[in-house]
C-alpha cells in the first residue's frame, strides 16, 4: 500500500511540474526565436577593415540573425582566421543588439619579399605578424632591403642586424609623429624619409630622435615645395640642417601589390 501510494505521489507531481516544464521550454524557444533578433551591430577597434566587412565575418552563415546564436558560437566555435586581424570578441548589448570588438594586429610597416610575392607586415619587435599581397593605407613600406624570405611568427631576416634595430626605433618615432611617409629607402646605412616631392636624407640611423623631432618642427615650412631635407649633417657638434630644393633622389619601386579595399 505504501509503495503504490508514493508511486500516486509521484504521478500527481510529474502530472504538474511536467506541463509547466513543457511551457517553460516552449516560451524559452519563443523568446529566443522572436526576441533575440539582430537588428544592430556596433564594431569597435577596426582601423584596417570597415564596419560593414567585419559584420559580414562575424554573421557569416545562414542562422546568423539570431544574435544569441551569433554570441554561442563566437564563444564555442573557433573563429576563421582573418588577416591583420588578432581576435574579435562578440557580446550582447541588447537581445537585438551586438557589439562587436576587433583586436587588430600591431602593425609597424612592411617589405616586399620577391621570393613570395608577398609583403612581410612586421611589429614593433621585428617579427612577422602578416603575410599579404594587400597594402593597408597608412603603413610605412620598406624599400631598399635585400629579404628573400619571411616566416610568420619569426623576426625579419636581416643580413645586418643592427638595419632592423634602426627600422624599429625610426618607425616607432614616425608612428609617435604622426609623419608616416610613403616609403623608407635603405641604401647600405643612409636612410631616405619620401614624401611626395619632399624626401628626408637622415643619413645613418644615429640620432634619430633628434632628427625626427626637428623633422616635425621643420615639415610644415617646406610642405607643397619638391627637394630634400638634409639631416643627415646633424650630429651633438653640428645642429644645422639645410633645405635643398629640386634635389630628389630615385627611389626603386617593387612590384606592385594590390591595395586594401
Amino acid at each position: 500500500m505504501r509503495k503504490k501510494g508514493k508511486k500516486q505521489r509521484r504521478r500527481r507531481v510529474l502530472s504538474t511540474v511536467l506541463p509547466v516544464l513543457v511551457l517553460v521550454i516552449a516560451l524559452a524557444v519563443i523568446m529566443v526565436w522572436k526576441v533575440f533578433v539582430v537588428k544592430e551591430v556596433e564594431v569597435t577597434g577596426n582601423e584596417i577593415y570597415s564596419d560593414e566587412q567585419i559584420e559580414t565575418w562575424a554573421l557569416n552563415d545562414e542562422y546568423s540573425w539570431n544574435s544569441l546564436y551569433v554570441v554561442l558560437k563566437s564563444k564555442f566555435q573557433k573563429q576563421d582566421e582573418i588577416p591583420f586581424v588578432d581576435s574579435i570578441h562578440i557580446t550582447l548589448k541588447s537581445p537585438s543588439a551586438l557589439e562587436i570588438e576587433v583586436t587588430e594586429k600591431s602593425i609597424l610597416g612592411y617589405v616586399y619579399i620577391p621570393s613570395l610575392g608577398q609583403n612581410a607586415y612586421f611589429d614593433q619587435d621585428g617579427f612577422v605578424v602578416e603575410l599579404s599581397t594587400n597594402v593597408i593605407e597608412n603603413t610605412m613600406k620598406i624599400v631598399g632591403l635585400d629579404v628573400q624570405e619571411a616566416t610568420l611568427y619569426e623576426k625579419l631576416d636581416l643580413e645586418d642586424s643592427r638595419i632592423l634595430k634602426t627600422l624599429l626605433t625610426l618607425t616607432q618615432l614616425l608612428t609617435k609623429y604622426e609623419r608616416v611617409p610613403e616609403n623608407i629607402y635603405v641604401q647600405d646605412s643612409d636612410i631616405l624619409l619620401s614624401y611626395g616631392s619632399i624626401q628626408i636624407d637622415l643619413g645613418a640611423g644615429e640620432y634619430l630622435n633628434e632628427k625626427i623631432r626637428r623633422m616635425d618642427q621643420i615639415f610644415p615650412q617646406i610642405e607643397g615645395q619638391t627637394g630634400t631635407l638634409h639631416l643627415d649633417i646633424w650630429s651633438d657638434s653640428d645642429t644645422d640642417v639645410y633645405f635643398k630644393q629640386n634635389e630628389l633622389t630615385d627611389i626603386p619601386v617593387d612590384q606592385q601589390t594590390v591595395p586594401e579595399e
